[in-house]
């Protein structure tokens, strides 16, 4: 069965969702982070679907532009959360073996914590549990550093200013890579780069970062749980990566991926649609 794009609605929110696997096929929730949507499991869906696997990724809150509300306040983790189990019931998806990359995966964590009877498994790509990358933020030098580009996302306007100047150089830059090759297609960029080139998309994509609130508590999560770490990441260091486990109450494993950067999706695809098969044939 070919991909299907889907348009689901959630309240006055509509989402953009590619769909693909058998439909009667055990559901797996892929969710993007930033700055890209869900294009950027095509590599990874072919693998999961070929072991009869249904798959959902959608392109999340401000990226889809049917939901692209305007208050900061709606990129919350505790709404993003919840949004997403709505989106599930939606697709009448009552339970799912949830994959997140970067921001998707704190959506995941945050899911796998407040949801955790909608998850029946938790694939966490790049991003460490909350709390993990929270604790190294604030004793470690080098993640203090890693981190120190997030001061540009606060700033409203500045930083769309920034990311976009010159045919978006840096922002394409980000996902290139620059001198470490990422992985991502040129024409994966271009695509977002375009998407977030249309008015309002960068500021809700940025709205993510601008919405984080230390006093939201993420409490360790029981379902069963792999993570995936790349010791390329420019922006996870291995201070919070093995922290993780920490966080974990559930059957864990921490799953290093030598030589990769943070885009694993899309540099590594058949190693992580490896490692997520194996989360599920056990869960």
């Amino acid at each position: 069965m070919p991909e299907q794009l889907l348009r689901i609605d959630v309240g006055d929110l509509t989402f953009d969702v590619r769909a693909d696997g058998p439909e009667d096929g055990r559901p797996v929730l892929l969710l993007h982070g930033f700055p890209e949507t869900s294009a950027s499991w095509a590599s990874v869906t072919p693998r999961l679907t070929e072991a009869g696997l249904r798959t959902y990724a959608p392109d999340q809150l401000g990226y889809s532009p049917g939901a692209r509300p305007d208050e900061v306040d709606a990129y919350a983790m505790t709404n993003l959360a919840q949004i997403t189990a709505d989106l599930m019931t939606a697709m009448d998806v009552p339970r799912a073996d949830v994959v997140g990359h970067d921001w998707g995966a704190n959506v995941a964590w945050t899911m796998a914590a407040w949801h955790s009877d909608r998850v029946r498994s938790l694939t966490a790509v790049s991003v460490p549990h909350p709390a993990a990358y929270t604790a190294a933020f604030r004793a470690d030098p080098e993640q203090k550093e890693r981190s120190a580009y997030i001061r540009l996302f606060w700033q409203a306007g500045k930083a769309e200013e920034v990311l976009l100047a010159d045919d978006a150089r840096r922002l394409r830059r980000m996902l290139s890579g620059g001198e470490q090759d990422s992985g991502v297609p040129a024409e994966a960029i271009d695509e977002y780069v375009a998407l977030l080139s249309a008015p309002g998309a960068l500021t809700a994509a940025l709205n993510w970062y601008r919405a984080m609130s230390s006093d939201t508590r993420v409490d360790p999560v029981e379902v069963p749980t792999t993570y995936v770490w790349s010791d390329g990441d420019v922006a996870i260091g291995r201070t919070a990566a093995e922290a993780c486990g920490n966080y974990v109450r559930g059957e864990y494993r921490f799953v290093e991926f030598p030589g990769v950067t943070h885009w694993i999706p899309e540099q590594a695809p058949e190693q992580l649609a490896t490692a997520i098969l194996d989360r599920i044939a056990s869960s």
